[in-house]
């Protein structure tokens, strides 16, 4: 019996690996088999790749980042080019076909009628007037980047013709022009304000989470008292401190300063505790005894023990950035005409009875939703890249 036993058993297949344990087979596997030990960037970069949303999302917010460098040259009209003939002009569709027959890309003429029960203007596509779009054409000139005079564009209307993907506002100026020099500004005051942030909040959060003492005290009650403010009434107070009669580059400069100083009492606090735990850790005490000073010690030893929050942080911080320019914007305190940025788009739409009758003005909008969203998601997939291993 026992016999029996013992053959059966030995006739079983055997499934276990006598290949030896190899911590590195999945990263080299992700590397293509080379065999080498992964670097910490080159981890980060295999993890991120595999958060597909993260991933595509921070495809979307590069090209959205290099569009504004060519913005004149993407933008079918110039930022104040005033179409008087078709003010607040409803959106033109985008056709391919006519009465079954490929065109190429197109737009209907429009007509323009005034219904006077209503007091409004109405447009009519008029099926007869097939105005066929030029790519890569001669438009209004321009200066690029105010260096080069220039005429190029992307898209152009036809000869003697409009087009208003987005339609018009109260002075006939194209609302897909100006979203699009709006994103340079709204875009890169992000970009401003959380460098202004994060400077502030990792120097004084860094020095009183690894000094302590007096100095730490000072700085916990300056941050209280800092958050304790209602954040909207000291947005306008500080707004409304910026003169009027300064240049629309110094208004930019300013809401940015403004948005940077106002933010960075949180990552302070965060950068604190992290470094209150981390400077009891013993590679700091031997940093320390090697002569390594504070600068030195929270920059190459401490900072990096938390890269992933401040990656979160950052990510988080810009869209804040950019509804807050918008909300001061929106309320008429922030930046004013003649500069361009979504939030002063979106002033347009501050009425009721206009929204009701040109919905179109709200399109501005879209892009703020659309960036926020498109940072939370990188957000995401980075703090998972950077610490890969929790």
């Amino acid at each position: 019996m026992s016999a029996t036993t013992h053959a059966q058993t030995d006739e079983l297949p055997h499934f276990v690996s006598t290949a030896p344990f190899d911590p590195y087979a999945d990263d080299k596997a992700d590397a293509g088999g080379d065999g080498a030990q992964a670097s910490q960037l080159r981890l980060m970069w295999w993890r991120f790749r595999r958060h597909r949303l993260a991933l595509i999302s921070g495809i979307a917010l590069l090209l959205a980042y290099v569009m504004i460098l060519f913005v004149e040259f993407l933008a079918p009209y110039k930022v104040h080019t005033r179409n008087v003939d078709y003010i607040f002009a409803p959106p033109q569709g985008v056709h391919l076909f006519h009465e079954g027959r490929f065109v190429g890309p197109f737009v209907y003429g429009q007509k323009m009628t005034l219904d006077m029960r209503n007091l409004r203007r109405v447009y009519t596509d008029d099926t007869n007037d097939i105005q066929p779009l030029r790519f890569f054409c001669h438009g209004e000139p321009y200066r690029f980047w105010g260096l080069v005079e220039t005429d190029r564009h992307f898209v152009c209307p036809a000869k003697d013709g409009q087009f208003f993907l987005l339609g018009t506002d109260r002075l006939g100026r194209d609302i897909f022009s100006r979203i699009l020099h709006g994103a340079r500004i709204s875009l890169t005051i992000g970009l401003f304000g959380v460098m202004t942030s994060f400077v502030l909040g990792i120097v004084i959060g860094g020095l009183a989470g690894y000094w302590g003492g007096w100095f730490d005290l000072v700085v916990q009650r300056v941050i209280e008292v800092l958050q304790s403010i209602p954040s909207i009434p000291l947005w306008l107070a500080l707004a409304a401190i910026l003169p009027v009669d300064w240049s629309p580059l110094l208004v930019y400069l300013g809401i940015t300063v403004i948005l940077g100083l106002l933010d960075w009492t949180g990552l302070a606090r965060a950068v604190r505790s992290k470094l209150l735990a981390l400077r009891e850790e013993d590679y700091v005490l031997a940093a320390q005894l090697m002569g390594a000073g504070s600068a030195r010690v929270i920059g190459r030893h401490l900072i990096p023990g938390f890269m992933s929050h401040l990656i979160a942080s950052a990510t988080l911080t810009i869209p804040g950035m950019i509804l807050g320019e918008t909300a001061l914007s929106f309320l008429g305190l922030g930046l004013r005409p003649p500069i361009t940025s979504w939030g002063v788009l979106l002033t347009e739409a501050r009425t009721v009875s206009v929204l009701a009758l040109y919905p179109w003005l709200l399109f501005p909008v879209l892009p703020v939703i659309f960036v926020i969203l498109a940072f939370n998601f990188l957000g995401d997939g980075l703090r998972d890249a950077a610490d890969p291993y929790k």
